[in-house]
Parts: structure tokens; C-alpha cells; sequence
């Protein structure tokens, strides 16, 4: 049976703690076992399973537990279903019960509700989308070469983001920063004076902001504080920034390495096929589109 039959309530049921119950006692009495309609779906793998004439397959149990598992949160591992035992009880508690459900929901005619038809017709056009991308993109691939050339050309945007350590003293007028920057330049202490005078937060710090990156501050900081001829252990010349005239010493600097084209190969390969998977589905959408007539109603769209 496909995933998309997980029902409702199988999350609440493993919830309560279902894993570690078994609250089904197969064959401990024999009774009339009612016969209802085998579905077209056949089971996957070995079969694990048979609730009157209904299969389910290894295959099937593998699938939905993957597609259970998937969505349980990082934090929370020990809710994944991973032990021989937790899949048996799985299997009995969760599998099972929906079955029954199902082939009683079969013995109602509730297949023939307008209201389940729709929603089949839907999940089916859903995944007859699903399956046409994936053969419209299945043998879509990216060359070396295109590879090597994204590289070659974006190498210095690849570059691992720099990280400037950054102390800084912010003043109310050009005259005050020129005076505390001859301070400076005869040997004063930067976070002495950064204490004493900055109008700035981090005057109680004398003035370090810690590590930053772009993007971090103005841009008029961004450029005084990631400007190549400012060396750590050096002070800025004045700037202003709209919170006043500013100097700032570089204090350390991190980051900002180039990653080498075989750290970088996997992850240049999957944006590729991603934008190629992307164009290949824009170019059948659009000539299909060319083809097609299509009215759009937008008066009925409140």
C-alpha cells in the first residue's frame, strides 16, 4: 500500500505510546472471516501481513515507516521507529487497525461518496504531476566541465564568509574624532578612550563589538571595517555613519577562506540539476501553455 494511506490516526496512536503495546491478539480464536473485494493495489515485497483478503507487503511497511520517520523532529529521535520490535508493533497496531477500517469503509460503499471521489481524483492528479516531472528530469545530468566553469567564475562569492573582529568609538562631531584620533595615533589605549568618549553600546566594552560580518552595520562601517588596507592591529581613518563620526581598530579577523573545488563539486552539482530540472519543467509548461486555451476568471476570485 502506498504511504499517501497513512490515515489519520496513526501519529496520535504512536503518541501514546503504541510502540511498546501489543494490543491485538492474532489467532486467539477462530471466526468468520468476511470476505470483502481485493483491492487493485498489490502488496510490495514479501507480504508481512494479510487481514482477510487484503496483502501488505515488507515493502509497504518499509515505505511508510521512512515517510513516518522522516517527519519526526531532530530533537526527538527516540520517537523514530527503528527496532524489529517497533516495526512488528507497527505493523499490529498501526497497519493493521487501518486495514480493518479501510475494508469496513469498502463494506459501506463509502469509495462511491462524491466527497471521497473528489478527493481521490485529486491526490491521483497530484501524483501523476509528481510522476511526469520525474520522468522529464530523470536523465537531466550536469558535465565536469560545467562544473569546473561555475567554479572558475563564482570562486570568490564561494569564499567561506569573513568574520572581522571590530572595536569602535562613535563621537557626536568631526572635531572630537579628530582629536581622539591623534590620541590614538600617539599610543593611547583604543578601549580606554572608547569608554571615556564613545556615545555607542559598546562603549561599556570598550568599544569591541566582537566578531561581525557584512551586513552587520551601515554600509559606510562595512566599508571602513572590510577594507583591505585595514590590517588587524590597525585603526580606521574617520568616517560618518548615521550614527556619527566613527574610528575602529580591527582585532582579529576569521574566515573567509576559498574552499577548494573538490569540497565545493557536490553542492556546485545539485544547484545545477536543481536549475536544469527547473528549466526543463518552464520549457514543457510553456509550450504546453502555447498549446492550450486558458480562461482565468479572476471577477470570480474574491
Amino acid at each position: 500500500m502506498a504511504y499517501k494511506l497513512i490515515s489519520f490516526f496513526a501519529v496520535s496512536l504512536l503518541a501514546v505510546g503504541v510502540l511498546g503495546c501489543d494490543k491485538f491478539n492474532f489467532g486467539s480464536r477462530k471466526k468468520e472471516v468476511k470476505v470483502i473485494a481485493a483491492p487493485t493495489i498489490q502488496a510490495k515485497g514479501a507480504v508481512v501481513v494479510k487481514v482477510n483478503n487484503m496483502t501488505y507487503g515488507l515493502e509497504d511497511l518499509k515505505d511508510e515507516i521512512d515517510g513516518y520517520n522522516a517527519n519526526v523532529p531532530d530533537d526527538r529521535p527516540e520517537q523514530k521507529i527503528t527496532t524489529r520490535e517497533q516495526k512488528i508493533n507497527y505493523l499490529r497496531n498501526e497497519v493493521v487497525r487501518r486495514l480493518l477500517i479501510y475494508q469496513n469503509a469498502l463494506d459501506k460503499g463509502l469509495d462511491r461518496n462524491e466527497e471521497v471521489r473528489q478527493a481521490l481524483e485529486k491526490n491521483k492528479e497530484d501524483l501523476m504531476v509528481v510522476q511526469n516531472i520525474k520522468e522529464i528530469t530523470k536523465n537531466i545530468d550536469v558535465t565536469s566541465k560545467e562544473i569546473e566553469d561555475y567554479y572558475n567564475t563564482y570562486k570568490d562569492q564561494l569564499k567561506e564568509p569573513q568574520e572581522r573582529q571590530i572595536s569602535e568609538i562613535v563621537v557626536g562631531s568631526e572635531q572630537e574624532a579628530r582629536d581622539i584620533l591623534i590620541q590614538l595615533l600617539q599610543g593611547s589605549d583604543f578601549a580606554a578612550l572608547a569608554r571615556s568618549n564613545s556615545r555607542a553600546p559598546s562603549a561599556k566594552n570598550g568599544g569591541d563589538l566582537g566578531f561581525i560580518k557584512k551586513g552587520q552595520k551601515s554600509a559606510q562601517f562595512d566599508a571602513a571595517a572590510f577594507s583591505d588596507t585595514l590590517d588587524v592591529g590597525k585603526i580606521s581613518n574617520i568616517f560618518r555613519t548615521s550614527d556619527g563620526y566613527c574610528i575602529i581598530k580591527l582585532a582579529a579577523e576569521r574566515g573567509g577562506k576559498q574552499k577548494p573545488l573538490s569540497e565545493m563539486w557536490d553542492d556546485i552539482k545539485r544547484g545545477f540539476i536543481f536549475l536544469k530540472q527547473q528549466q526543463a519543467i518552464d520549457d514543457l509548461t510553456g509550450k504546453l501553455s502555447r498549446d492550450a486555451k486558458i480562461e482565468v476568471y479572476e471577477g470570480e476570485i474574491k
